[in-house]
């Protein structure tokens, strides 16, 4: 089949319309993979977006945790009267209250100067541990009188009662009609420890 100049003159037009119609369809399709392109990187920022607030929202829920739990435990140590200064008062009258109520025949004790156990930072102040060494020596009719003591002591609040050490001997009294004879002595060193927020406000 031959061409003449005349058909392929007539043959230009469509040729040209058809070369058209090819580069708008790769201009499309490349168009399309563009568009697809930035819509899979809008996608992974988005998610990368969401996926760094949800851990701000987890790191902020984790920290609202811990100071709710850190302020139960400050405003449980308030009502102990364990924060703040040294009470020796108090100590004193629960002391003698105990005595009283459990009929404890010989306790003595004595509560030296107060120390610093540890300063740690704070915002805005720091956070102070003191601890008042206290000597007890009781007179014992039987071991559970010790126990009942310590228990109490702790009970009665205005410090931290952190017991060092105990130790128990016998009297070697012989137990007589007249009364009752302590069999035995214990001898105890208990730190009253107590917390001095400096930035709270007074």
């Amino acid at each position: 089949m031959n061409l003449t100049r005349a058909d392929l003159n007539k043959l230009v037009l469509p040729m040209l319309i058809c070369l058209a119609l090819i580069a708008s369809g790769i201009a499309l399709i490349w168009g399309a993979g563009q568009s697809r392109l930035r819509a899979g990187q809008e996608l992974a920022a988005a998610q990368k977006q969401r996926a760094e607030a949800s851990e701000r929202l987890a790191r902020i829920a984790e920290e609202e945790r811990e100071v709710k739990e850190k302020l139960e435990v400050y405003q449980q140590l308030k009502r102990l009267n364990i924060v703040g200064d040294e009470r020796r008062l108090e100590w004193a009258d629960a002391i003698n209250r105990i005595r009283a109520d459990r009929e404890l025949l010989d306790l003595r004790y004595r509560v030296e100067r107060q120390r610093l156990l540890v300063s740690l930072p704070g915002k805005p102040g720091n956070v102070d541990f003191y601890a008042s060494p206290m000597d007890v020596q009781l007179a014992l009719l039987h071991e559970e009188d010790l126990l009942r003591f310590l228990g109490d002591l702790r009970a009665s609040g205005n410090a931290y009662y952190s017991i060092k050490r105990c130790e128990m001997t016998r009297t070697g009294q012989a137990a007589t009609g007249a009364g009752l004879t302590p069999r035995l002595r214990a001898e105890c060193k208990i730190d009253l420890i107590t917390v001095q927020d400096r930035g709270a406000t007074k």
